[in-house]
């Protein structure tokens, strides 16, 4: 099954605000990691100031929906302005079906991060589609 998420970025004070919504929700984290858990070889990116910062999080608000988010910044090559701070995460359960969104948001739109498999278990990737909108898509390696 294929769904739709929201995922917001941060300039920093991420934690601060999943713990507002963990209260607002009345829901405990499913995930949190940050930075400074990131394997070296991938690290050589990020700064180590922000070993701290939230690199995930996700914190499930309702049975369908988790709401995720992380910190970023200039400084990880992302500078975090009002409208750009939210996209919106596809999970898959197949590379094929992954593969299949992430081409057709790429029509005419810009590839931030090519689809790959990555650290934590999953065929990732980023867009930014021709009308602008920030989507993530993913599938699940550790399921399949």
């Amino acid at each position: 099954m294929t769904t739709v998420n929201p995922y917001l970025t941060f300039n920093g004070n991420c934690e601060e605000a999943f713990n507002f919504y963990k209260e607002v929700f009345g829901s405990d984290f499913q995930y949190v990691g940050r930075y400074k858990d990131m394997p070296a070889a991938d690290r050589e990116n990020f700064p180590t100031e922000g070993d701290k910062k939230i690199m995930h999080i996700s914190l499930p608000i309702s049975k369908e929906t988790i709401l995720m988010g992380c910190d970023s910044s200039e400084t990880f090559g992302q500078a975090i302005t009002f409208g750009n701070n939210i996209s919106l995460a596809i999970n898959t359960d197949s590379k094929e079906s992954a593969d299949k969104i992430f081409d057709g948001l790429c029509v005419g739109g810009q590839i931030k991060m090519p689809m790959d498999e990555t650290f934590w278990g999953a065929y990732f990737g980023v867009v930014t589609d021709k009308f602008g909108i920030h989507w993530t898509v993913s599938a699940d390696l550790k399921a399949s």
